[in-house]
């Protein structure tokens, strides 16, 4: 059997989100299947917890000798796609201290780009295009057998005779149920914390793909490409096993707050429900912020006692801009009404809010910029979470950038594609415009005296309140890196 290692690189975090530590969704999922499937033999190395430098990594490459490392996410909120630049980094330094261990990756960035991932990277010996399980677990039994031609395997990108090669598409799992509780134990529990002060924390994946599909969406670089529809066929875990999943956290390793980072938790009323009542029924006590579009939020106001009952402290619902002609061009599929009933009915049930926005749309001008920004001053989420256009391999943005010569991906700077660094000019706006306009827009929302102060005067979670902190203590770290190029990531 395999001894199979997944790295942790070391690396920051988002700007915004202060001390933001959490277990790799990706690794702890499958290792947990690849665990119970008895294909190989799963250890994790989280440097970035355990603040270890790359020397140490090095080091420990070497004392372990693994036969297989895997690098990858699926979440963009451990800093955009500016990781892929560590894991190439750290994919190369495996193979100067184990050349013969394999170097696996997958999830985002990689799934899309597959060909040009081998092409650019000798150091790495195979992608996982899309759902990574069951190829993952093909290629260590294909390994372990001495198999020399793996190029058939559905879902793996490998060499052929030199050449990048992929095996057919891989069928997505339909019931996402038969996968096994993410691999917890291998993962340092109590080091992880985020906004800095939600200490105990653990973000949580429960389903996979988005019934919305949005033109931007990071999600898209995770799947294969020569099968976009995989992105949006959503499919979600059952309560039951959501619900004993929060058991799990809570009661054997005392996690006090999560954050549901599904693109759209919300989306089966029944599910949420069940999820809440189950959660009430064995007592698990936690705190937890979930993501949703405004359209299930709208219909789900009957829901939101109940969510808030059961540790529901703070929901997000994406801006991103401010009409509903822009928002249909974007695929958001939601309505400006949607979006500011949301904000209301979460205010008045005493759940904060966060809205997302984004700077750097093909069209955007100063002045359009400058619009946006009044509505979400108008709709007034308790955090405005500013996201600069960043283009995602395999999106329909990206494709379309690309196509019109406004964006180059063999010139791209990985270390800044964060989402918190301006990487393509608009039609009418420089990089360094886009930068300034958003760094002004961040600025301008919390200098308002009466938000804050309604902020700290309400009857939020005290969580919520350390959140909102923590944002504006790091608004000159969001400047430094959207204006002078500074990383954090």
């Amino acid at each position: 059997m395999k001894k199979v290692l997944f790295i942790m690189p070391p690396i920051g975090g988002w700007a915004t989100h202060g001390v933001n530590k959490a277990a790799n969704q990706f690794y702890a999922q499958l290792a947990a299947y690849i665990r119970q499937a008895g294909a190989g033999a799963p250890y994790v190395l989280d440097a970035r917890a355990l603040d270890l430098s790359y020397d140490d990594v090095k080091l420990k490459v070497k004392e372990l000798k693994p036969d297989v490392v895997v690098l990858g996410e699926i979440l963009h909120s451990t800093g955009g796609l500016a990781v892929i630049w560590h894991f190439n980094k750290t994919a190369t330094l495996v193979k100067e201290v184990s050349p013969q261990t394999k170097v696996v990756v997958g999830g985002l960035w990689y799934s899309a780009l597959y060909k040009e991932t081998l092409e650019d990277n000798p150091a790495i010996d195979f992608v996982l295009i899309g759902e990574g399980e069951l190829t993952l677990e093909d290629l260590l039994k294909g390994l372990d057998a001495g198999d020399k031609d793996l190029s058939k395997i559905p879902g793996l990108a490998s060499r052929l005779d030199d050449k990048a090669v992929a095996g057919p598409h891989r069928e997505l799992i339909r019931d996402i149920d038969i996968l096994p509780i993410p691999a917890y134990d291998l993962f340092p529990m109590d080091k992880y914390v985020n906004h800095t002060y939600w200490t105990n924390f653990c973000e949580l994946f429960t389903s996979r793909g988005c019934p919305g599909g949005c033109s931007f969406c990071y999600e898209w670089s995770q799947y294969d490409p020569r099968y976009p529809k995989d992105f949006v066929s959503w499919r979600s875990h059952s309560a039951g096993r959501i619900v004993e999943e929060l058991e799990v956290l809570t009661k054997k390793f005392g996690v006090k707050t999560a954050v549901f980072q599904d693109d759209a938790f919300n989306v089966n009323r029944k599910m949420v429900e069940d999820v809440c009542r189950g959660m009430l029924e064995k007592d698990i006590k936690l705190n937890w912020v979930i993501l949703g579009r405004a359209d299930d939020w709208t219909r789900q106001e009957d829901l939101i006692p109940l969510m808030k009952k059961a540790g529901m402290f703070m929901g997000l619902v994406g801006i991103e801009v401010s009409n509903d002609a822009e928002l249909s061009r974007i695929g958001k599929g939601v309505t400006v009404s949607q979006i500011k009933q949301t904000v209301d009915v979460l205010r008045k049930h005493e759940i904060a809010t966060v809205g997302t926005f984004m700077v750097g749309f093909e069209d955007d001008t100063e002045e359009s910029v400058k619009q946006r920004f009044a509505f979400a001053d108008e709709v007034d989420p308790d955090i405005f979470a500013l996201q600069f256009v960043t283009p995602v391999p395999g999106s329909p943005l990206w494709m379309r950038l690309v196509k019109e010569g406004m964006l180059d991906p063999k010139v791209i700077d990985l270390k800044k594609w964060d989402f918190q660094h301006p990487v393509v000019p608009t039609k009418n706006l420089s990089i360094e415009e886009v930068g300034r306009l958003g760094s002004w827009c961040m600025r301008e929302f919390f200098s308002k005296a009466h938000r804050i102060h309604r902020i700290m005067n309400s009857r939020y979670h005290e969580l919520a309140k350390l959140c909102v902190k923590d944002f504006m203590s790091n608004i000159s770290k969001f400047e430094a890196a959207a204006t002078k190029g500074d990383l954090y990531v």
